[in-house]
């Protein structure tokens, strides 16, 4: 929240003309308004509703009261209020008025203020006009026609709820007869008593019978189980067969039958074990037997159902099969009678599971007659005790609204007041100024500081260079600037950074802008001050052979130069001229050529470059900005790399950025940036460069856990 105002602060400071402007501007329309605007009194009155009053009837005290608010209901006392500034009243209101005054309704709802006094049942009323007299006069004449007014509606009211209710009383005496007939015609038609007894009944008797059907159905499953084994044992097919068995192996007849065959069975066999086949007395035998087998089968047809004939291989010729398919006929009748019952049992569990369903739908229609009945009695109870009570209420009726304060005539002027204009036009001049000047921030498309130079470039701050004075400019005569360590201590942080961000011990850098005026060619002649200063072999190359300053700045001859070293092979220590300050010297750029990229991109600046970074411990190469060439950038391949310095409120952050945008994709190795020429204290000026500094240490230090062969500015190539 600090840095947020501290940044406002500055931004006001930076923009102290409009803000000034603006805010001068909104006094001055007060001042004006004060002195145009005609004087008005106000006057006020008070009115109260929901007092209670003296009544014979409920009714009476109901009409002659406003009811509390409900929620997301209507507000009674909001709608007095509106009703205030009816048309019906106010020209009441003004015909009440001594001696009569042009006023016209429109006007009078205009200056006419209503307002609830919270938690209360009072209205407060306020009227402004020119002349005070008036206003207590018109105010007051409203505050008695609303009495009047209130008075007449709640009269009207309960005559209209009387003579509603000598129509009503009789209809609602015949709807409750109608209702109760109806309800009786339905009751004898569904047969339903009581509801809940029946309902009761009908789920005891389905308990009921669900326990009788499941003991059913326990008991059929057990006859069911018997059966199956005695067929299995039995084999005795269905019903009737079983009982023919039964009935052929009990009858005697067919019992000496049985007998007499079995003997002519033995004697056959016994025969054919004496005699041949032919044999007479065999012949006998078997004559005798097949005589007697059809009678045998005739006979046991008579016992069968329906005079059937059946095998004689399935008559149940000993005790225990007989016994064992008597048992099986008993469980087959057993088991048809169960189903026989069991059947009856789930019909009659139906019809009361239907009966208990039905009840409900009855009952519906019948609670819908129950409520008919009861609504119509109710209602003509009510309005029967609601007639008597208005037939009294009539001639009881009293008021909902009294005056309780009285328009009084104004001393003073209600407004304008001074002092309250006065502090509101300050209050929205510093607001509008405050708008305007961030508004101005907004479409401001330069850098306004380091920090915002840092987030935009995405790269490391390098250094934060102060703003030299014309002495400390040109560097001819070096002293004034070495001797202010307020400029020089910033010069030599940047420098610091630069040697902890280089792994090598010679290095070539090349320095360039943006745009031109951002004091590329400053830094680089200030920086290189600096590094002489501290006893390092130091080279400036002026590389711009557009607009070379170089030999400017340390009032030197422009050539010979760069240029002739490069064109006409003249030896590089041989052009090179020393300045007046220890350990620099400088190449100037020489003879201007038209065609400066044929000398930049040749193989002797290749080797020009090569030499300079053989011969001494730091060279810095000024460039042309690189909006206006792409020297800086071909360069920039043969040095360590680039230092891009930005000027508050001249770098344009898109061209700044699109710079960046294109030294990276182009793969140019960006050392970071320097923001140049910051008006400010020197001891800000220290501090950013040691946090400047001290990160830029970090990350060295951590680049060189990594590797030690690392090249000067790899990282931020990467």
């Amino acid at each position: 929240m600090g840095t947020e105002i501290s940044s406002l602060i500055e931004v006001l400071k930076r923009r102290s003309l409009p803000t000034i402007a603006t805010f001068a501007s909104v006094i001055g329309g007060s001042v004006v308004y004060l002195a145009v605007s005609p004087r008005l009194y106000e006057t006020s009155g008070r009115l109260i509703l929901d007092e209670k009053q003296v009544s014979v009837s409920q009714l009476g005290r109901d009409l002659s009261q406003v009811s509390s608010t409900t929620p997301g209901g209507s507000n009674p006392l909001a709608t007095q209020a509106e009703l205030i500034k009816s048309q019906q009243v106010l020209q009441k209101a003004i015909a009440q008025i001594s001696p009569p005054e042009k006023i016209t309704t429109a006007e009078l709802s205009q200056k006419l203020k209503v307002k609830i006094i919270p938690a209360t049942n009072i209205l407060e009323l306020t009227y402004r006009s020119p002349d005070a007299v008036l206003a207590a006069k018109v105010l007051n004449a409203v505050s008695e026609t609303m009495v009047k007014e209130s008075a007449d509606a709640i009269s009207s009211e309960a005559r209209s709820v009387r003579k509603f209710l000598e129509v009503e009383v009789p209809k609602q005496r015949s709807r409750l007869e109608m209702a109760e007939a109806a309800e009786s015609i339905y009751r004898k038609k569904s047969g339903i008593v009581s509801i809940e007894e029946q309902t009761r009944t009908l789920v005891d008797s389905i308990a009921t019978v669900e326990s009788q059907e499941r003991t059913l159905v326990g008991e059929l499953q057990e006859i069911q189980s018997r059966i199956g084994d005695l067929e299995q044992i039995t084999n005795a097919g269905n019903l009737k067969n079983a009982y023919s068995a039964v009935r052929g192996g009990d009858d005697e007849e067919l019992k000496n039958l049985r007998a007499k065959l079995v003997e002519l069975e033995a004697q056959i066999v016994e025969t054919r074990v004496r005699f041949t086949e032919d044999h007479p007395s065999l012949l006998n035998l078997i004559q005798r037997r097949d005589a007697l087998r059809p009678l045998y089968v005739q006979k046991l047809a008579l016992v069968s159902p329906n005079n059937r004939a059946i095998a004689p291989e399935t008559v149940a010729n000993d005790q225990l099969s007989q016994t064992l398919i008597s048992q099986l006929i008993t469980q087959r009748i057993e088991r048809s009678a169960v189903e026989k019952k069991l059947k009856t049992v789930q019909t009659q569990r139906t019809k009361l599971q239907t009966s208990l369903v039905q009840l409900p739908i009855k009952q519906k229609a019948l609670s819908t007659l129950v409520r008919q009945r009861e609504e119509a009695a109710d209602s003509l109870k009510f309005l029967q005790s609601k007639f008597e009570e208005a037939r009294i209420a009539e001639a009881q009726i009293v008021s909902n609204i009294r005056v309780i304060a009285k328009a009084t005539i104004p001393d003073a002027p209600a407004s304008p007041k001074p002092s309250v204009v006065l502090v509101i036009a300050g209050f929205f001049g510093m607001i509008l100024a405050v708008g305007i000047v961030l508004l101005l921030e907004v479409l401001d498309n330069t850098l306004r500081g380091a920090s915002d130079a840092e987030e935009l470039l995405k790269l490391p701050l390098l250094g934060i260079l102060p703003r030299l004075t014309a002495k400390t400019l040109k560097l001819d005569s070096a002293d004034s600037f070495l001797s202010d360590m307020g400029l020089v201590e910033p010069y030599r942080m940047l420098l610091k950074t630069l040697e902890f961000r280089s792994l090598e011990n010679g290095r070539l850098i090349v320095v360039s802008s943006s745009l031109s005026g951002e004091g590329k060619s400053i830094v680089v002649s200030h920086l290189a001050t600096v590094s002489a200063m501290l006893s390092r072999r130091t080279l400036i190359i002026d590389a711009d052979l557009h607009r070379p300053v170089q030999h400017r700045l340390f009032n030197l001859a422009p050539t010979p130069g760069m240029s002739e070293v490069l064109e006409n092979s003249q030896s590089l220590m041989d052009v090179i001229r020393p300045t007046a300050i220890e350990n620099l010297s400088v190449l100037t750029c020489g003879e201007l050529h038209h065609h400066p990229s044929q000398l930049l991109e040749s193989t002797a600046m290749k080797s020009l470059m090569a030499e300079a970074a053989v011969h001494f411990d730091l060279v810095i190469i000024d460039t042309p900005p690189l909006s206006a060439s792409i020297d800086a950038a071909i360069l920039t391949q043969q040095s360590h790399g680039i230092i891009l310095v930005t000027r508050p409120n001249l770098t344009r952050k898109d061209v700044l950025q699109k710079t960046v945008s294109e030294l990276t994709k182009n793969g140019i190795p960006i050392l970071g940036g320097v923001v140049n020429d910051m008006a400010t204290e020197p001891e800000k000026y220290y501090r950013n460069s040691v946090h400047a500094y001290q990160s830029t240490r970090r990350l060295t230090t951590q680049g060189m856990s990594n590797t030690s062969s690392d090249r000067l500015g790899s990282e931020d190539v990467n």
